[in-house]
């Protein structure tokens, strides 16, 4: 974006949207800038449809019956079917359940007990926490196995790929700077050392065109409460690519991954495919929620998202580094678009007060420690005139210096 940006410029930008119909899909409170989709999405209102039928009708009036009638036992693999059409994976690939954390350890245990004869993992020093924590108690489990990170252990991850390394755990985005592998050139590029990869999606599904199959990625996590908007605490989903299917195994053999669950048999065998990567009851009404979040999606290109993805984190950078040039704002998110995910991340002295007082004018982004400024861009959702209305506070914000008002500098529990 080389042009001088006003706001008519911006206005127009929105009037040729192909995707600004799509906002009317989700509640948006009043005056409300939400650039905070990359922490927890807005509801569709689709989700509320199907959480009142779900509530009211399938677990308040049929009860016990819903488990047939309404096909609850089987939401976990329709749902990751259609989590697959938005993260490139064809069907029978992907089951919907459980938590980010959980799932990041069944793929870790099920890549690594394919790669036996290696005995080292390998992951980012700059990863999301709980990934790192998993890889720390999943290492800690198996007394033969070292975790590596990179930044500590070596420069880079190419670095670290040596013939004693099974596994490899990567984040698509990075949660804090937004930084966006190649997917494809770094699996290919692990796959060559004799590796498999565990890709967490947690901050690009919803977001960005990820195609899992394409990229011949080995397994994938994410969650499903961000981009995909499925509400707080929705399920999350694993990907086991269907050549690995057959001889993964994951460690937390539950009914649900049984071959037989409703045969209370005494000893474990595992369902095929997908499903046994599954372990206990789904927790039916979030999973129900997600199912109408997902319609919110029918008739979206990702190509045409992610197009729009990065003209409004360009508008974005541009209009920060113009408008609140000398507030000390430092742009820690990648120029480069083929390295930005859908957010931009910027550090400031004081970057918790200032968005606590962005927060209190209505622009919504989050905090992470010890000095980042995040802000989340959904397509769907966020126009052009709000990146233009966003700047504008963000710039009174920064020139009243009202960010000093005492009562922003409380800390809340969750930033």
């Amino acid at each position: 974006m080389s042009q001088d940006m006003t706001l008519e410029t911006v206005r127009a930008l929105d009037a040729k949207d192909s995707l600004r119909a799509f906002r009317e899909r989700f509640v948006i409170p009043d005056n409300m800038i939400y650039l905070d989709g990359n922490s927890l999405g807005p509801a569709p209102k689709s989700a509320f449809a199907a959480l009142d039928r779900a509530a009211n009708v399938e677990w308040g009036q049929d009860l016990i019956r819903s488990w047939n009638s309404a096909g609850w036992f089987e939401l976990p693999l329709r749902l990751g079917d259609k989590v697959g059409e938005l993260t490139g994976a064809s069907a029978g690939q992907i089951a919907v359940c459980d938590s980010t954390s959980i799932n990041i350890f069944k793929a870790l245990s099920a890549a690594a007990s394919l790669r036996p004869d290696r005995k080292v993992i390998v992951a980012e020093g700059t990863s999301f926490p709980t990934d790192l924590y998993i890889a720390e108690g999943f290492v800690a489990s198996q007394p033969d196995l070292t975790l590596k990170l990179e930044g500590v252990d070596g420069d880079t991850i190419e670095e670290l790929l040596g013939p004693d390394v099974g596994v490899v755990l990567l984040n698509h985005v990075n949660y804090r700077s937004g930084r966006l592998h190649d997917m494809k050139a770094l699996t290919r590029r692990i796959h060559e050392a004799g590796a498999l990869v565990v890709w967490d999606l947690c901050h690009s599904a919803g977001a960005l065109d990820v195609q899992l199959d394409d990229c011949d990625v080995d397994f994938a996590v994410g969650c499903t409460y961000k981009y995909i908007n499925g509400g707080p605490g929705a399920p999350a989903f694993i990907y086991v690519a269907k050549r690995h299917q057959a001889e993964a195994r994951q460690p937390l053999s539950g009914w649900w991954g049984h071959v037989r669950p409703f045969a209370f048999e005494q000893q474990y065998e595992a369902a095929p495919a997908i499903a046994r990567f599954l372990c206990g009851t789904q927790p039916i009404l979030s999973m129900q929620t997600l199912s109408g979040a997902l319609e919110a999606w029918q008739g979206v290109n990702m190509a045409n998202l992610r197009v729009k993805s990065l003209a409004l984190t360009d508008l974005f950078i541009k209009l920060v580094e113009e408008r609140c040039a000398g507030f000390d704002l430092q742009l820690i998110t990648p120029r480069n678009h083929n390295e930005r995910g859908s957010q931009v991340g910027f550090t400031h002295p004081h970057a918790y007060e200032v968005m606590q007082a962005l927060i209190a004018d209505q622009v919504v982004g989050d905090f992470r420690a010890p000095d980042v400024l995040r802000f989340g861009f959904t397509p769907l959702y966020v126009s052009y005139e709000d990146v233009w209305n966003a700047i504008e506070i963000l710039r009174d914000v920064l020139v009243t210096e009202r960010w000093k008002e005492p009562r922003f500098a409380t800390q809340n529990a969750v930033t």
